[in-house]
């Protein structure tokens, strides 16, 4: 699924550390991780109050050879709070459809299976499920968290669109040639969430049960609560709510090749299609663009899942690392909070 770009390997859990199906192992960072660095990192982004140029900072922790090295909370937030992922939730819908690949109930490079471009003149009609997971599929959306008044982010999730997120989408027009331009957009995400519930045939509850019984009960995942619009799609783009660890844990089933404790989740394959680097990004965004997954935030080869307001769950295959960040921090702090995440991501590095 992967084209012929280097790609670092994937390192195996080591054989002498349970997967943190039931509890997470526990340890402290390796020889070589300047943890003088990290503690005092943590405690500028730990901070009460938060500090201006980041905002707050609710959990972070660290997890190196598949055991839990470094975490911390503020407040009177705990291992058991959940966090908003906003973004995050749009390589969780990656991964629901590499379960959908890996049984054969989907093809993502045939036309996607979109009602509203099923007319034989449509040119939305050759979008496939590869451009939309690209974020290359030319449809018209603006992606702006702040401007009500011309965000069809908004206009989806909390205005007109938000009782069939999916189909809001799906309306909007093209404004470029599908496979020509890369442009980020949340309305694509829900498109590949209603693909995923018509592949399978159900929706609502019944998509629910799904997601748990093939994606997160496997992996040991029992704190994500999954939102839906009133169609019963799941909103892929923006919500799924989870404590760290649960993130740590779908960060560590990537890490591992979409492979847990012996049993593929994940299709052969698919962890590196989502790393696999998209062309035309905008020379202007600082990070890399899979499939759903970033790229570069952490240096040359790691992927992460982004959510808005800092949600972070930063791969680093090198380092057999996983950096996971929740908060609250405002658009404008955006990028102090990722050079913070590549600072701490520096200290595992000798």
């Amino acid at each position: 699924m992967a084209d012929t770009i280097h790609l670092p390997p994937l390192p195996a859990q080591p054989a002498d550390v349970a997967w943190p199906t039931d509890t997470w192992p526990e340890g402290v960072p390796g020889e070589g991780v300047d943890t003088q660095r990290l503690e005092a990192l943590m405690d500028v982004a730990f901070s009460d109050p938060a500090p201006e140029r980041m905002g707050e900072t609710h959990a972070f922790l660290a997890v190196q050879g598949g055991r839990i090295v470094a975490e911390r909370y503020w407040r009177d937030y705990t291992a058991e709070s959940t966090f908003p992922s906003w973004s995050e939730a749009k390589s969780i819908t990656q991964a629901l459809i590499g379960v959908l690949v890996r049984e054969g109930l989907i093809d993502i490079h045939a036309p996607a299976d979109v009602p509203e471009w099923s007319a034989a003149d449509d040119p939305r009609g050759s979008i496939t499920l590869d451009m939309l997971l690209r974020m290359s599929s030319g449809l018209k959306f603006t992606e702006d968290y702040v401007d009500s008044g011309v965000s069809d982010v908004i206009e989806m999730l909390f205005g007109g669109g938000k009782a069939d997120v999916a189909a809001y989408a799906a309306a909007l027009p093209l404004e470029h040639a599908p496979d020509t331009f890369w442009s980020y957009s949340s309305g694509t995400s829900n498109i590949v969430a209603r693909c995923a519930a018509r592949a399978l045939g159900v929706s609502g509850d019944a998509f629910r049960d799904f997601m748990f019984r093939e994606l997160f009960d496997p992996i040991g995942m029992s704190s994500p609560v999954p939102k839906f619009d009133e169609a019963g799609t799941f909103i892929g783009s923006s919500f799924c709510y989870c404590a760290a660890r649960d993130f740590a844990r779908f960060g560590l089933l990537y890490l591992r090749g979409g492979i847990w404790d012996g049993r593929r989740i994940l299709p052969d394959g698919w962890v590196d299609y989502a790393r696999t680097p998209t062309p035309a990004v905008p020379d202007a965004e600082p990070l890399g663009y899979g499939a759903h997954w970033w790229l570069g935030m952490a240096g040359p080869g790691s992927f992460s899942c982004n959510g808005y307001e800092g949600q972070y769950t930063v791969l680093v295959p090198d380092k057999d690392l996983i950096l996971v960040r929740h908060g609250k921090s405002p658009l404008e702090q955006k990028e102090e909070v990722q050079k913070w995440m590549a600072n701490v991501g520096d200290c595992f590095r000798h």
